[in-house]
C-alpha cells in the first residue's frame, strides 16, 4: 500500500541554478510521513498530549536521482517497509510525473517523552498491520 501526497515546488524551494535545493526534499518527504499517518486515523498531537509518545527520525538513507525545477508538480510516495515494537521503517519517493526523483528510507524511533525508546502504541500496530500488505 503507497500513500501519495502531491506538492508544487515553489520559488523558495530552489537555489541559485534553478532546482530544488537538496534539503528540501527531506521537508518534502516529512511532509508525506505526516499525511501517510494522518491517512491511518492517527492524531500526533492527540498521541503525544496522551500518552508524551513522539516518533523521531533515527536514520536517513537518501539517493538523489535528478533534479526537480521551480513549478514542478511533485507526488511524495510512502510505503511502509517493516516496524518492530519501537520503529518503523518507511521508503519513500518523490516523483515528478511517474518519473523518480528521490529515494529515501527513513527509519521512526518511538520515543517517551523522556526520550528514551518506547513501544508503538497498540492502536498504531494495529493500523500498521494493514499497511504492511
Amino acid at each position: 500500500m503507497t500513500h501519495q501526497f502531491g506538492l508544487r515546488v515553489y520559488y523558495e524551494d530552489t537555489d541559485l541554478a534553478g532546482i530544488v535545493y537538496y534539503a528540501n526534499y527531506l521537508k518534502f518527504i516529512e511532509r508525506g510521513r505526516s499525511e501517510w499517518v494522518r491517512s491511518l486515523g492517527m492524531d500526533q498531537a492527540r498521541l503525544k498530549a496522551e500518552t508524551g509518545i513522539v516518533f523521531a527520525v533515527r536514520r536517513v538513507e537518501a539517493d538523489y536521482l535528478r533534479p526537480a525545477r521551480y513549478d514542478d508538480e511533485l507526488v511524495v510516495e510512502t510505503r511502509l517497509a517493516g516496524s518492530s515494537a519501537a520503529r518503523i521503517v518507511l521508503d519513500q519517493a518523490v516523483t515528478r510525473g511517474g518519473e523518480v526523483l528521490f529515494l529515501a528510507q527513513v527509519v521512526l524511533v518511538c520515543i517517551a517523552a523522556d526520550g528514551r525508546p518506547a513501544r508503538i502504541p497498540a492502536e498504531l500496530r494495529r493500523k500498521l498491520a494493514p499497511a504492511a500488505l
